[in-house]
């Protein structure tokens, strides 16, 4: 493959994302926030990372691009769908029940395990 060139030009790698109609992902933006939970009503203490309730695993959408930027105008309910564990820790599964966006989250250490490993059964 020596010959092998790139199908983006030069000029088009040195362009801004945004002149290319590109959304450029930026850093995490870390939020410490309380909240109570619109699913079951628990009482959250934020530690700059939480984004969903431990006990019940619901979360609500508010950030839009970037994780913690709160630029969403959903603000529905994130519903965990299923789970995986891979390398050591959880990552869960969500689809908002209002506008149907879904991604994927890195469970948090007081996450309910029960939950966690019930959620891996509907993958």
């Amino acid at each position: 493959m020596k010959n092998f060139k790139s199908p983006v030009s030069r000029l088009a790698r040195d362009t801004p994302f945004e002149e290319r109609g590109l959304v450029q992902k930026k850093n995490f933006i870390r939020k410490t926030e309380d909240f109570v939970c619109e699913n079951c009503g628990e009482r959250v203490v934020g530690d700059g990372y939480t984004d969903h309730c431990p006990k019940c695993l619901f979360g609500k959408h508010v950030d839009e691009e970037i994780p913690g930027d709160r630029a969403s105008e959903c603000r529905g309910l994130m519903e965990p769908i299923k789970s995986t564990y891979k390398s050591g820790y959880f990552r869960i599964y969500y689809k908002c029940s209002r506008c149907r966006h879904e991604f994927w989250v890195k469970a948090a250490e007081d996450d309910k395990n029960e939950l966690l490993i019930k959620l891996t059964s509907n993958f």
